[in-house]
Order: structure tokens, then C-alpha cells, then sequence
């Protein structure tokens, strides 16, 4: 898959299942915690039979309320910075870990369009986290081209990418 293209459903199953077989082979546990991708992420992994032995839970939290309310982000995060930004996906990332109590998290924040960018913060603007239990999060921000589609599954796609290299031992 190209880092330009836009992948089809056939590369995100891929992907995912990339991930399950370094979960299961590793025994770990996943959750997800998504805005901007309203659970795709989730959807892509669950997609796999067999997948509730590696996958816990899924959280959509696309409001800043459900942000607070059910991963722990900091109002005072998203008054500062907003819910489009590396300090808040980190602490989407640590708080889906830390409240579901599995070994590997993935979060997701952006902005899918087509409205809602700024200069700042155009379009397309996605950050990414991932955590696992024992190390420190880690972030990337992408910007991906295209309309709400594209960027919804192009932001899937980094999402699953992020975990496999951080399966990688």
C-alpha cells in the first residue's frame, strides 16, 4: 500500500490482521479509544474471528465531555491546546489503557472534514497515539489528503501500521 494511496478494505483487514497475530502471539490485550474515526478502528480489528482474544474494548469518545468523562483527558488540555493535538491524544492513549487495564492501546483524534479546519488546523489533521502497559505513549501527527473518506481510512490504516511496529519486539 502507498503512503499516498487511499487504502481499500482489503488493506485495513490486512493490517489488522498483521496486529492480531503479534497480540495473540504475544498474548497481549488491545483497546482502542477513537474520535475522529467513529470506531473504525475497532470495527477493522473486530471484523477477524476470533478476535475477542486479543480485543478488549473499544471507546468512541467524539465529544470533549465523553473525552473527559470516559478516558480522563484534562478540560484544561482542551482548553489550551484542543481536542485536535499531541497532549490530548496522549492522554486518550494512557487513559483507555489505564481505565480498561489492557497491555496495548491505540488513540485517535482529527480533524475528518469537511468542515471544522483551521489554518492551524486543517483538514485532514490527525494525531495518533499508542501505548504499552510499562512504557511511555508515543505520538505522530499526520496530515492526509482528501475528503472525510479518505482521510477516515487513511487514519485507520496509520492507526494499525503504529501498532504492528509497536508489536515488534
Amino acid at each position: 500500500m502507498e503512503s499516498r494511496s487511499v487504502p481499500g478494505d482489503a488493506d485495513l483487514l490486512q493490517l489488522a490482521r498483521e496486529v492480531a497475530d503479534r497480540l495473540r502471539c504475544r498474548e497481549l490485550m488491545l483497546a482502542t479509544a477513537e474520535s475522529c474515526t467513529g470506531g473504525w478502528v475497532a470495527k477493522t480489528l473486530t471484523d477477524l474471528s476470533g478476535s475477542s482474544v486479543w480485543f478488549h474494548a473499544g471507546l468512541v469518545a467524539y465529544s470533549n465531555a465523553a473525552k473527559q468523562a470516559l478516558l480522563g483527558v484534562n478540560q484544561s488540555t482542551l482548553v489550551r491546546v484542543g481536542a485536535v493535538s499531541e497532549e490530548t491524544v496522549l492522554e486518550m492513549v494512557s487513559g483507555v489503557l489505564a481505565r480498561t487495564g489492557v497491555d496495548v492501546a491505540v488513540a485517535v483524534t482529527g480533524i475528518a472534514g469537511p468542515g471544522g479546519g483551521t489554518p492551524d488546523k486543517p483538514v485532514g489533521t490527525v494525531w495518533i497515539g499508542w501505548m504499552r502497559r510499562g512504557n511511555d505513549p508515543n505520538a505522530q501527527v499526520f496530515r492526509f489528503p482528501g475528503d472525510r473518506e479518505a482521510v477516515r481510512r487513511q487514519t485507520v490504516a496509520a492507526a494499525l501500521s503504529g501498532l504492528r511496529e509497536n508489536l515488534t519486539d
